[in-house]
């Protein structure tokens, strides 16, 4: 039954009953007021779900906290003695950032959003956040990332940082890497932080995917993840980023009640409010609530308890309702008789309501997200859900910049500010009751001092027993394995080595086989984790789904149409393969969790993300950089990858930038194979270097083509899989001619530079060496690597890079070509030598035609390539040039047309 304007539609099976109820609620309305009809209407609903009557859910409720005052649990720990060690940590803090910016002018660093957060973190830290000293993994909490000031100034409270440490906030060069990174960057302090998370939006889309990797892990019988939560901490102005949002329908459709979201409102952005003519937290609760969550709110403080358990008429309901959130900061920024005429003072029963009160009351009067027993109260709520398949986000509202000062707190620019004059910060300490702490004399000297309680106080105490009893000290990185993984047995790739023979495949197909030789591995193949955003079909992957079959979490609870095909659409809750939909970003956070799953759980996995190459670093680098800052490890496969070789789809879907983009990242390792046997070499030797004996925390990148080609078996030279690696290696010698010349080619492009070296010699008297470079990246980084070596080492003998050394043993011209821009082969132009060098790549946008027309319009194709190499070897002298005049006529070159670049 839909129960919307269609229930006119319906039949109406007893009229007069429906009358007298209809009656009666006309009724309550007319004596009792609208808010009495609410009030009846929720106790209703509230009845008919525990009589297990089915009705949509309400997506939003009254601006009040969601958990009743007379439904709070008690609270366990010390409120005393967790208010202290508050203090002294939002003392540090703040300090740690005024100090960093009076050592180093402009440092930066964020004072507001820990200020307004320590309470939520602090509920945490003391009671819920379990560590990994228990020789489990513990929970997984994504920081918010401009909150890391506290997270530090905690971690000095616990010993685990000293005053050096804090002193080098944000300065992390010297000190053999011991400073103290801006944001939580786990490539930066590989001990400490586990999750980075200050790209707003990236923290909540991979948190939420790591509970769901978490559930993948258990379903699968891997490793058992069932009492580790992930609590994903961010604030309300993050939620515009569409990552923020965009995937939480995801974590209740499967049923991801280990993932908690607290939310931190504190109404402001960074430069203003966040929905200064609306409300911010009713906004975010119909939008969770809609998506199927539990949705706690926090909104008012205890001492609002007893203003609302008097408001009979609902009277302070309607204006906590009414008000937007501009004018809640407004309130935070204006004295106690401001609020009282504004807020309570348009009616006499508001301005009854809180006479007993004085001015400095009202203006004290706190907000949920600052009040420990109601913060409790929802994160137990939280955990206490497991078991519901509903995840949980808590909304809690609180101040910017709160304890800061009257000069910070709730201002516009507040997330701005970065230092603070000296009675700015003797009213903080004040603030905070540390007069004992830090005396007057303290803040006298040039730079206010750090506290730290002594060892053997109650406060130390207190704070190091919570933590033990938790599991030990968050945040903290571990790569300690608890389950290892063997490596694949070599057997899985020997087969590529041998080509094709007559059968035409494509590296898609190729690597496609590999994929599942390797799953079926019996020590390796149960650690492998297939990723595709619904483009399996495409990549010809579909091959793999009744055999590994598709991860879903509830099994499959229908028939596929397909069924009695061999290839049929098939689910399990043991399923490998985590076929995404069509969400590049959910599989690249999806990526992440796996690829780190080695430190997070200390269980390897290896990840092969395959994507439409054009889908992927354009559309989701920031989740790629990502990657790369939590260190993770695995393969990323940009299938139906060139310019020319996905023929007929457009300037949208082809892709000639890829590995531009990817080679910006540093620890990503980028590889543009031509053949089978070199992506299985890269595989195979990815696989050791990233989890053999001495593992690096680099991933791939390797494009894939559709282009179905005879594969070619392996050149038997000793060094041949290092060569591949290494970037660059002779793929066949050239003929006796009179003229010499080299050809580069990479990817799909190995065909044109084949067919030319043919024509060349067969009709040009030119002989070319064709080699295939994998990797121009990789012989760039060498190659800059030994330059800076030489810079530094004047006095000594030069070191020769690589693909110099290797290019000085061929002969004549250089001509590179790739379905690439020509800025990727570019990479190595300085490295050649006196030699020319001209790089042939599709600049230019995409069009839809075939491979030929596409090969010849980015002048990619042999007679581009055979015309090039000519007139290098005229512009030498070699030949009169008259002859490439007779080759541009003989292939029919159109030399007036614009080139790609401008057609």
């Amino acid at each position: 039954m839909i129960f919307d304007g269609s229930v006119h539609q319906l039949p109406d099976a007893d009229p007069t009953e429906t009358a007298e109820w209809l009656d009666s609620l006309d009724a309550v309305v007319e004596t009792h007021g609208k808010n009495r009809a609410r009030y009846l209407l929720s106790r209703l609903l509230e009845r008919a779900r525990e009589a297990q009557v089915s009705f949509p859910a309400t997506v939003s409720t009254p601006y009040v906290n969601s958990i009743a005052r007379e439904h709070e649990p008690w609270f366990p720990g010390d409120e005393h003695i967790e208010r202290r060690i508050r203090a002294y940590i939002r003392w540090n803090a703040a300090v740690m950032v005024v100090r960093a910016n009076s050592n180093a002018e402009g440092i930066g660093g964020h004072l507001s959003s820990y200020a307004s957060s320590a309470s939520l973190y602090e509920v945490g830290f003391n009671h819920f956040f379990r560590g990994k000293d228990h020789g489990t993994a513990g929970d997984h909490i994504y920081f918010q990332g401009h909150a890391a000031p506290g997270i530090y100034a905690r971690a000095f409270l616990e010993g685990r940082l000293d005053e050096h440490d804090l002193d080098h906030f944000r300065r992390e060069i010297g000190r053999e890497g011991k400073g103290l990174s801006s944001y939580p960057h786990p490539r930066l302090m590989p001990e400490f932080w586990e999750f980075p998370t200050v790209s707003m939006g990236l923290g909540p889309i991979t948190a939420l995917y790591q509970a769901r990797f978490n559930r993948y892990l258990l379903n699968r019988q891997i490793d058992d993840t069932s009492q580790s939560r992930v609590w994903a901490f961010l604030g309300d102005g993050e939620c515009d980023e569409p990552e923020t949002l965009g995937s939480i329908s995801l974590a209740a459709r499967e049923q991801l009640d280990n993932l908690t979201f607290v939310v931190n409102c504190n109404l402001q952005r960074l430069d203003g409010p966040v929905r200064g003519n609306g409300k911010i937290i009713q906004e975010l609760e119909a939008t969770f609530r809609g998506a199927g969550w539990n949705v706690i709110k926090v909104v008012w403080g205890s001492k609002w308890d007893e203003l609302l358990a008097n408001d009979n008429d609902s009277v302070l309901l309607n204006k906590m309702n009414a008000t937007v959130d501009g004018e809640f900061q407004r309130y935070i920024v204006e004295d106690g008789n401001y609020i009282r005429e504004n807020f309570f003072g348009p009616d006499p029963r508001l301005r009854e309501m809180v006479s007993h009160l004085s001015d400095e009351q009202l203006r004290t009067l706190p907000r949920g997200g600052h009040d420990y027993r109601k913060l409790y109260a929802a994160f137990k709520a939280a955990t206490e859900n497991l078991g519901s398949g509903r995840p949980t986000a808590i909304l809690c509202k609180t101040v910017k910049g709160w304890t800061l000062g009257h000069d910070i707190e709730g201002r516009n620019a507040t997330h701005q500010i970065k230092k603070m004059t000296d009675e700015q910060l003797r009213t903080l300490r004040d603030t905070l009751h540390l007069e004992e702490e830090i005396p007057d004399s303290a803040l006298l000297a040039d730079e206010p001092p750090y506290y730290r309680p002594p060892h053997d106080s109650v406060e130390y105490q207190y704070m190091m027993e919570r933590r033990r009893t938790l599991g030990g000290s968050v945040p903290r990185r571990s790569t300690a394995v608890r389950k290892p993984m063997a490596l694949p047995d070599p057997q899985a790739f020997a087969e590529f080595d041998n080509g094709s023979g007559e059968q035409a495949v494509s590296t898609t197909m190729g690597f496609t086989r590999l994929l599942r030789n390797l799953a079926r591995d019996k020590s390796f193949g149960s650690r492998v984790v297939p990723i595709i955003p619904d483009e399996g079909r495409t990549f010809g992957m579909d091959a793999l789904f009744p055999e590994l079959k598709i991860y879903a979490s509830q099994g499959q609870k229908y028939e596929p149409v397909d069924h009695k095909l061999l290839l049929s659409y098939t689910e399990s809750s043991s399923g490998q393969i985590l076929e995404e939909g069509i969400t590049e970003a959910g599989s690249m956070a999806s990526f992440i969790a796996a690829g780190t799953s080695y430190a997070v759980h200390g269980v390897p996995m290896v990840p092969f993300y395959t994507f439409y190459s054009m889908f992927g670093f354009q559309r989701v680098g920031d989740l790629i950089w990502q990657a790369a800052d939590s260190r993770a490890r695995g393969f990323l496969l940009g299938a139906t990858a060139g310019r020319t070789t996905l023929l007929g789809e457009g300037l949208q879907h082809q892709d000639g930038h890829s590995l531009v983009l990817a080679g910006t990242i540093p620890f990503c390792q980028v590889y543009d194979p031509s053949f089978a046997y070199e992506v299985a070499t890269i595989i195979k030797h990815g696989i050791n270097r990233m989890y053999g004996e001495k593992p690096e925390d680099v991933f791939y990148y390797l494009t894939l083509y559709n282009e179905n080609y005879q594969m070619p078996v392996r050149p038997s030279t000793p060094t041949i899989e290092q060569d591949i690696m290494n970037g660059l290696y002779k793929w066949s010698e050239a003929k006796p001619a009179q003229h010499k010349a080299t050809i580069l080619f990479s990817g799909s492009a190995h065909a044109a530079a084949r067919a030319a070296a043919d024509e060349l010699h067969a009709n040009f008297n030119v002989s070319a060496e064709l080699w295939s470079a994998t990797s121009y990246k990789t012989l760039r980084e060498e190659a800059v690597a030994t330059e800076r070596w030489n810079r530094l080492h004047p006095t000594e003998t030069p070191h020769v890079p690589r693909v110099t050394q290797l290019l000085s043993q061929s002969n004549g011209p250089i001509v590179a070509v790739t379905d690439f821009v020509r800025s990727v082969p570019e990479q190595i132009a300085r490295y050649v030598g006196e030699r020319t060098f001209t790089p042939l790549g599709t600049d230019g946008m995409g069009r839809s035609d075939t491979r030929e027309a596409l090969r010849n319009h980015f002048e990619v194709d042999m007679p581009h390539v055979v015309i090039t190499v000519l007139h290098e070897l005229a512009l030498s002298g070699q030949i009169d040039k008259s002859v490439v005049a007779e080759a541009i006529s003989r292939y029919g070159i159109q030399t007036e047309t614009l080139g790609s670049l401008y057609a």
